[in-house]
């Protein structure tokens, strides 16, 4: 079993979740108290796409991410650069079209979709830069962009019982239902090394997005950043 450290070298990355995809979904559930399901239904209603539209999901991993799109009439893309993550979503859902892509070097031309959403996905890319800067490449001009990732908890108490937990019992849950324990490790400490919401919005400016804004989800444990593409 591969743990990634911090420096995440691409292939270390997707051997990891290639290790864990069998019981990815069910471990994030548990892990999260159920709040993942929350944070779903949030990114869905941010990217607010509308059927006929083209939505490129990336980091999609089993593409239980997807699924409400579809659910929608939404042309919707998954696409992760773990094989493991992609057989185990093809798996799950054939209908879809699970795509393999690596967040830095996109296969698709350019402003080819209408949103692009990556969830949980943009702390394991070696640069987040130059990520930011492909999505925008594939995104129309108009089209808009969700980012859904961990962040800094905005309450000053329950950030420090979170981070207790992110260090102490998560890992410790982790050994007893996932399939690559280590890997949680790796969760924990990428997460508190990870810039808070000011400074990804930056980031987000800085790779040309516009009109670029945050909302806060429970309590800061996760915030969603939004952008548009400039015409």
């Amino acid at each position: 079993m591969i743990r990634a450290s911090l420096e995440k070298d691409p292939k270390d990355v997707a051997t990891m979740f290639d290790d864990v995809a069998k019981r990815y979904d069910l471990t994030n559930d548990v892990l999260s108290l159920g709040q993942d399901r929350a944070w779903r239904t949030a990114v869905v209603e941010a990217v607010d796409a509308q059927t006929g539209e083209r939505v490129l999901d990336i980091a999609a991993g089993t593409a239980t991410s997807s699924e409400p799109f579809a659910a929608r009439g939404v042309d919707v893309v998954p696409a992760d650069f773990s094989l493991g993550m992609l057989r185990e979503g093809r798996r799950r859902n054939p209908a879809l079209a699970l795509t393999a892509a690596d967040a830095m070097r996109l296969p698709f031309a350019d402003d080819t979709f209408d949103a692009v959403t990556m969830s949980f996905g943009l702390r394991n890319v070696a640069d987040r830069h130059v990520a930011l800067a492909e999505f925008r490449r594939v995104t129309r001009p108009g089209g808009r962009l969700v980012v859904c990732e961990f962040s800094d908890p905005v309450v000053p108490g329950f950030r420090t019982i979170y981070k207790r937990y992110l260090m102490g019992a998560l890992p410790a849950v982790a050994r007893r239902i996932s399939s690559n324990p280590d890997s949680y490790v790796y969760l924990a400490e990428s997460i508190q090394a990870w810039p808070g919401q000011r400074e990804l919005a930056s980031d987000l400016a800085t790779a040309g997005w516009r009109d670029v804004e945050w909302t806060n989800l429970s309590a800061g444990i996760v915030a969603l950043h939004r952008g548009v593409n400039p015409a």
